[in-house]
């Protein structure tokens, strides 16, 4: 089943409410812009426009980076034809359309590009570098090391591997593919168990003094890591997931990043599609021929959606309440929390894309923001968020330095 990109409107009553969506629908406007616009039916033209505005006065801070408030996640493989690039929820488009659809977001003032080398292993950045061509300057491009691939065949070798040595070797490959002379943030993956964060750091930083990296990061790290890594090279982020469906940053992860100034990046922030509205209580993902992410996923198995399905009512009654989509209303309400929050939402669809920028626009009062907290906090979500095997990946403190 197609579920990431397969979205639902807010809720609509009316006849006129329900003709201006499909007016908006077949000039392939999306619902969102009707109320940005001057006239009730509006053009194309004056929908790109308001798009335009929307991001063309808005940045946030990581560190000290200025990025708009919503970035693009690049997280693609090949796909079960030659020439398919597939996302891990079963949706799909050509590379050409991949292509498209990163210059589509540069031109519209998206500034913030996330990939990584695994991703394919190396097509995503390989797409992303390709994209890129021409209008490189206008992005904060961001990239990850940290797994253990063979870096001519992109084998997997199994695990994970931050070696300093590696970690050049890894650099300069993505020098290549992403057909830039530097990285603007460079995220380890995952923490290795088996390098002392230290010589992490001090590798990042000698990358930093060649002026190949211009920052860097964590993922999914232990909370004495990230203060043990700041401590030798300044993290400019810090990258888990977060979303409504998962607020587990919120008990140290967040209050970290806040003490010691820096930002934060969420990864899947529209719960791998659920909050879009589009999973319903009785969907079953495909494990082939090719694997749906979600299919391992304790949360979306069929003894825990239906429960999890109160969440996703949550979603769509503020949505239309506050006149949005629910993939809308769930990216505002993380860029909410903090104002150095910024997620990276991927899709295959340039509309969902367009879509996802609108969330930029959704502004709450306190009294609806201490509300709706109140509301996503009285869902019991059944199921956790990972596999056991990437669950262990997760919130890992590297060994100390002897």
């Amino acid at each position: 089943m197609t579920q990431q990109d397969t979205r639902t409107s807010p809720a609509s009553s009316g006849l006129q409410r329900r003709q201006l969506l499909a007016t908006a629908a077949s000039l392939g406007i999306a619902p969102w812009l009707l109320s940005a616009c001057a006239s009730p039916t509006p053009s194309a033209a004056q929908g790109e426009a308001a798009i335009r505005q929307l991001t063309a006065g808005q940045r946030r801070k990581l560190g000290t980076l200025e990025v708009f408030p919503v970035g693009l996640g690049c997280q693609w493989r090949p796909g079960a034809t030659p020439g398919v690039v597939a996302d891990s929820y079963s949706s799909s488009f050509d590379r050409p359309a991949a292509v498209r659809l990163i210059q589509r977001a540069v031109d519209l003032g998206v500034n913030f590009i996330d990939t990584a080398e695994v991703y394919g292993p190396f097509l995503s950045e390989d797409i992303v570098g390709e994209a890129l061509q021409g209008i490189r300057n206008k992005v904060v491009l961001e990239t990850k090391f940290g797994m253990d691939l063979d870096q001519q065949t992109g084998k997997r070798l199994g695990g994970l591997n931050s070696r300093p040595a590696h970690i050049n070797q890894v650099v300069e490959a993505q020098l290549r593919r992403l057909r830039t002379d530097r990285i603007d943030v460079l995220i380890q993956h995952r923490v290795d168990p088996a390098v002392p964060i230290e010589d992490v750091a001090g590798a990042v930083k000698d990358l930093m003094a060649q002026g190949k990296v211009l920052h860097w990061g964590l993922s999914e790290p232990g909370v004495q890591t990230i203060r043990r890594a700041h401590a030798v090279q300044p993290l400019t982020v810090i990258q888990n997931e977060y979303s409504m469906l998962w607020r587990g940053p919120e008990a140290q992860v967040l209050p970290l990043c806040e003490e010691l100034g820096i930002g934060f990046v969420c990864w899947s922030p529209l719960g791998m599609g659920f909050l879009t509205g589009a999973v319903k209580a009785e969907a079953r993902f495909a494990s082939a021929p090719v694997l749906d992410f979600r299919a391992v996923v304790p949360r979306f198995a069929p003894e825990a959606l239906p429960a999890n399905m109160a969440l996703v009512n949550v979603v769509k009654n503020w949505a239309e309440r506050k006149n949005a989509t629910p993939a809308q209303l769930a990216l505002a309400w993380l860029m909410a929390q903090k104002p150095w929050i910024v997620p990276i939402p991927g899709t295959t669809q340039i509309a969902h894309m367009e879509e996802n920028l609108g969330a930029a626009s959704i502004t709450f009062t306190a009294d609806e923001l201490k509300q709706l907290n109140a509301d996503v906090v009285a869902i019991n979500i059944q199921g956790a968020r990972l596999p056991p095997a990437v669950m262990a990946m997760s919130g890992v403190e590297a060994p100390l330095k002897r």
